[in-house]
């Protein structure tokens, strides 16, 4: 009794473990979660302790810290985080959280700075996290270099940012060596963020990527995403049609001309790219399909370069074009609520009014997040309720739900200490 006792003081989330690790193996693997999933606020605390807090996330792109000094912030959970380039053009991220009494150091999205200064007391820190000042009351005895920010784990890669808060992140090598080499064509340092936004769904995180793992909802709720994209994006696929193969046959001739990259890459469950067509004729993801932006990205001669479809789970999935890209982020707020964060990349020198119409750029994927946001709410009511049960999954139009549950049970059941049971890929 005492042992038992001791144990649920030091955590108090151990019974939440057994119980969620036990439901993770007795779960119908093509069947939506159990409740608890997606509503209960232990759960939830287990999903940022095991995946948000151990797996890397993408956080933003490089080019919005383009020189020294410049920072970005952003909350995993209870976790405040900054980015900051520093000398050199190195990038470091730290827990943004002064070693003083606790304040955060960087209270704004983002800006740049000389020095990080704690506004509440002005401990200063350099940019590489040393601590420089901390006051001349601290004793003779106080050592500076005892008191440095707390490092997170990041990469770079193709002009993207990730973060892992974990001591022992898991591989990702392979994965970014891949993504350097698939965005090669766009030059990734020679972009930046057009225009920006981020939402708030009153849905729990794994609602906001089902939705995004499918396209089963896209003829019956996105009109304007369907002005362009191809329901699938893969020849592989049981729904792909023969004037689709043909279709991606003759566009692969031209993206071997221009010497850019489009097989599909799967790492695993987690991660997959690959390179499709948007429908004939259309060029890019706008509401009359035409470029968005009058000055390509990167190398790219061409503005029919389709969409090269980037997923990294378990929070970002984007779409490159020959003309700009999209890039979204998805953060959990709490067990119902979450936010996602879009921004349209283009050209560094494409200037805002002549090359591009900002409110243009984004009138597809403003409109796609809003419908996704209601469709998220909606199915986030209805599996509150007690009627609520785990539905069947179609493994013709909800494979990559199928994949994304799996490597979800998988990295939960891992990290709770738990074998995950060997799973394939399902088709497409």
């Amino acid at each position: 009794m005492e042992k038992s006792v001791s144990n649920r003081m030091d955590d108090p989330l151990a019974a939440a473990r057994e119980s969620t690790a036990q439901m993770l193996q007795e779960r119908a693997r093509t069947f939506s979660l159990p409740q608890p999933f997606y509503n209960d606020a232990r759960l939830f605390a287990l999903d940022m302790q095991e995946v948000f807090e151990k797996e890397w996330l993408f956080a933003g792109m490089t080019c919005e810290i383009p020189t020294k000094g410049n920072f970005i912030t952003l909350d995993i959970g209870d976790n405040p985080i900054v980015i900051v380039r520093g000398s050199e053009g190195v990038i470091h991220a730290f827990h943004n959280v002064c070693r003083h009494r606790g304040s955060r150091l960087c209270v704004k999205d983002k800006g740049k700075v000389a020095k990080l200064v704690c506004p509440y007391h002005q401990w200063t820190y350099e940019l590489d996290g040393r601590l420089l000042f901390a006051g001349s009351d601290m004793g003779t005895d106080f050592d500076l270099n005892q008191f440095g920010l707390k490092p997170v784990n990041v990469q770079t890669a193709g002009g993207f940012i990730f973060i892992n808060l974990s001591d022992e992140p898991p591989a990702i090598d392979d994965f970014l060596a891949t993504l350097e080499h698939y965005l090669e064509p766009y030059q990734m340092d020679n972009v930046k963020v057009a225009t920006e936004s981020s939402i708030v769904e009153q849905a729990n995180w794994k609602l906001v990527i089902e939705n995004n793992r499918e396209c089963y909802h896209c003829n019956g709720a996105h009109p304007e995403l369907l002005n362009s994209l191809q329901e699938f994006d893969d020849t592989d696929d049981p729904r792909a049609t023969p004037a689709y193969k043909a279709l991606v046959a003759r566009k692969q001739a031209d993206w071997d001309a221009e010497q850019v990259p489009y097989q599909l890459k799967r790492f695993g469950k987690r991660n997959r790219l690959t390179r499709t067509p948007l429908l004939d004729g259309i060029v890019s993801m706008t509401m009359d399909g035409k470029p968005g932006s009058k000055k390509l990205m990167g190398r790219l001669s061409s503005p029919d370069m389709g969409s090269l479809r980037i997923l990294h789970l378990p929070n970002s999935w984007n779409h490159f074009m020959g003309d700009h890209a999209v890039v979204f982020r998805v953060l959990p707020i709490g067990p119902q609520q979450t936010v996602v964060t879009t921004k349209w990349l283009v050209h560094k020198d494409a200037v805002e009014g002549v090359d591009y119409d900002p409110e243009q750029l984004r009138r597809v994927w403003d409109a796609t997040n809003d419908q996704d946001r209601q469709l998220a709410e909606e199915n986030q009511r209805g599996i509150n309720s007690k009627a609520y049960q785990p539905g069947p999954y179609s493994e013709t139009y909800e494979f990559g739900v199928i994949d994304f549950v799996d490597w979800y049970a998988a990295r939960m059941l891992e990290n709770l200490g738990h074998e995950a049971p060997a799973l394939q890929l399902a088709q497409g």
